[in-house]
């Protein structure tokens, strides 16, 4: 018995040795002693590779990206500012819309930290070092709201990126911090007002880069550029005018990583999410992560350190092609055309890739016809397209919809507007006043046209469209809308499609029997503000899903 136990005492000795000379031993990034994460709010990969921006583009060369990070649903900014500063997601932080405040939200933290917030970079940072500077500046005031106050030593907000700048960069040169984390809104702002990809929304990443730029001079001139790890990260993308939404657009940022013991000119292999930022950080400052976080550090952008062992990533997918006339803003690819043909284009971006087509609504095989040059289409046309590289390996399907209609045979929808308050359900028409009316083409808005007839700049408001539409076949028909915000979806009166509510760009779908001839049809839709979208789909027997074309629709 006393050997046994002499043998159990050297054995648990051993094993803590072992514990202890691996917890010693364990690699971190070394001399990374300052942070500065730059978060700019709406920031698309799109919007950074067609912008002008230089400087954010040398970074890349210089640094390390991720052009596809994954953001939590929806992808909007409380819950995706909350889990890139929480290393975790809204299932574990409890922010799970715009609309979660301290003392009013259903959803508690997992675990909370005295003041009822769910452990963050800053606090857990504050807790192991206490004696380091931690600072905030933000553009837009919900930010402020999502972080321990008592866990950071500076806290401003402005209304300005400019003025958010100027004070982020003193602030840098005065406490030349741990770790800063600076937040702008004007990207998001272009977004909604100018809509994603437009002029106007490259024109404020251009602006990002210099303000950028203006950061990265700041931190020279501190003294502090030789131990400094730079990111930058994103909330969301967007889409059209808006953003919430379950699509690549809304839903991938990019990660950009720039500095001490950051790798040159790497693409990041590994899936990262928008909570890994909080745990990179940590591992980049060397500290211990809470068991509640999820997020995982994105080791391999820095030097030393390899893509995860285990690293799976799938089935390889080349880039996908680009069907002319390309989606702009709401505007799905392809178009209305009241002329009798209308000209296809698609260009092939896959590397050595050749590119199928369909035009009878069936997905493009490696045996569907090769695209070599344009050609026309006479009538209501689904085209699809897809890539292939030299292994075969496949892109995304891309889709484009070309709806011809001629004139004068009476297609259309009547549609009347109505000017609405903090709307947040599609309303009971009856109750509100008629504004202007028009026929509409499609199920669709006119965004200059709706900027002309709102009152005093207020975007709630609501559209009815009406009409009827010519079912050629009998049979079971799917039927669906696209919308920000609420809409519902009706056939002979009864509704079919119930996709209400404030949200993002969502789809929701309703079938119906329907026998061949006319049937009314009607949307009600309304928006509550900011950004909006509507399109109409279906799908029947010999019909691939598209959008319900004009030349089906009729006012009466």
């Amino acid at each position: 018995m006393k050997f046994k136990t002499s043998k159990t005492l050297t054995f648990l000795a051993f094993a803590g040795l072992f514990i202890s000379c691996k917890k010693e031993s364990e690699k971190f990034p070394d001399g990374i002693e300052h942070v500065i994460v730059i978060g700019v709010d709406g920031l698309s990969p799109d919007g950074i590779q067609k912008s002008k921006s230089p400087i954010i583009h040398d970074m890349i060369a210089n640094g390390s990206v991720k052009w596809n990070v994954r953001t939590v649903l929806t992808s909007s900014s409380s819950q995706n500012w909350a889990s890139m500063i929480s290393g975790a997601g809204p299932e574990q932080h409890g922010v799970i819309n715009n609309d979660w405040e301290l003392d009013d939200h259903s959803l508690p933290p997992i675990v909370q930290e005295a003041d009822g917030r769910f452990p963050t970079i800053f606090s857990v940072l504050h807790r192991e070092k206490p004696e380091v500077e931690i600072g905030t500046v933000y553009h837009w005031d919900g930010f402020g709201r999502l972080f321990q106050k008592s866990a950071v030593n500076y806290d401003k907000r402005f209304s300005t990126e400019d003025s958010t700048a100027t004070d982020f960069i003193k602030y840098i040169k005065e406490k030349k911090p741990t770790l800063g984390f600076v937040h702008f809104d004007h990207v998001d702002h272009a977004g909604h007002h100018g809509g994603h990809g437009s002029p106007e929304y490259y024109q404020s990443v251009a602006k990002t880069d210099s303000l950028v730029g203006q950061i990265l001079k700041g931190i020279k001139d501190a003294g502090i550029e030789e131990n400094t790890l730079v990111i930058i990260w994103a909330d969301h993308g967007g889409i059209g005018y808006g953003h919430g939404g379950a699509t690549p657009q809304e839903a991938e940022i990019a990660g950009i990583f720039y500095g001490k013991d950051v790798k040159k000119g790497y693409k990041v292999e590994q899936q990262v999410y928008t909570y890994d930022l909080a745990a990179t950080i940590a591992f980049a400052l060397k500290l211990t992560p809470p068991y509640a976080w999820i997020g995982r550090p994105v080791k391999s952008v820095f030097e030393g350190f390899s893509e995860p062992e285990n690293l799976y990533l799938g089935e390889k997918t080349v880039d996908q092609p680009v069907i002319y006339p390309e989606r702009k803003l709401y505007q799905q690819a392809g178009g209305l055309y009241t002329t009798e043909t209308a000209t296809v284009k698609i260009d092939t971006k896959a590397e050595k890739g050749v590119t199928h087509y369909t035009t009878d609504g069936s997905d493009p095989k490696t045996s569907s016809p090769v695209y070599k040059v344009p050609f026309t289409v006479n009538k209501t046309t689904v085209v699809k397209a897809k890539s292939y590289d030299e292994k075969g390996n496949g892109s995304p399907l891309s889709t484009a919809y070309f709806r011809l209609v001629k004139p004068g045979l009476g297609n259309g929808l009547n549609t009347t507007f109505y000017q609405g308050k903090d709307l947040t359900k599609v309303p009971v028409f009856a109750n509100l006043k008629k504004g202007s009316a028009w026929v509409s083409p499609e199920f669709n808005i006119n965004r200059d046209q709706i900027n002309g007839i709102v009152e005093n700049d207020n975007f709630s408001f609501a559209l009815q469209f009406s009409g009827f539409i010519q079912i050629d076949t009998p049979g079971k028909y799917i039927f669906s809308t696209q919308s920000d915000d609420g809409s519902k979806l009706f056939i002979d009166g009864k509704e079919v499609v119930n996709n209400d509510g404030n949200h993002g760009v969502q789809e929701q779908t309703g079938s119906v029997e329907l026998t061949a001839g006319k049937h009314t049809i009607r949307v009600d839709y309304y928006n509550n503000g900011g950004g909006f979208w509507l399109d109409a789909f279906y799908k029947g027997p010999g019909l691939t899903k598209q959008l319900i074309p004009a030349d089906k629709l009729f006012t009466k």
